[in-house]
């Protein structure tokens, strides 16, 4: 059974950064997706990012274009989302998911049905 344990959140102010881990056990991860996922109070789930453990193939939502940067330690099972220039809107649990695809499928990137492992979230606070 695979494992997700989301760590780094906090309470940054405007414009400063945070780093999220996603570690993952009990099974490796080079044959899954692994997508980052946030939920802001009173507000559905949405993707943020997502990347190919395989060979390192990125998707990005557009709110976050050019502040967020995912990665993956293949090494370490470890799937990272650095965060810059963190906005008040960018407050939200941040959860990591793993889809059983190889690569990104285009057509269902943010399709929370698709992510069949879940982490328990980490909570990011950016005060307006």
């Amino acid at each position: 059974q695979l494992h997700l344990v989301e760590s780094g959140g906090g309470l940054v102010q405007p414009g400063g950064s945070l780093r999220l881990s996603c570690a993952a056990s009990g099974f490796g991860l080079n044959y899954y997706t692994v997508g980052w996922f946030r939920q802001a109070p009173g507000k559905e789930r949405e993707g943020v990012s997502c990347i190919s453990f395989y060979d390192g193939t990125a998707y990005y939502v557009d709110s976050v274009k050019g502040r967020f940067t995912i990665s993956r330690d293949n090494a370490k099972n470890t799937v990272y989302l650095q965060m810059n220039s963190l906005k008040s809107e960018d407050t939200g649990v941040y959860y990591c998911a793993a889809a059983e695809w190889l690569t990104p499928d285009p057509s269902s990137l943010w399709d929370g049905d698709e992510y069949l492992h879940w982490g328990q979230g980490t909570q990011v606070t950016v005060p307006s």
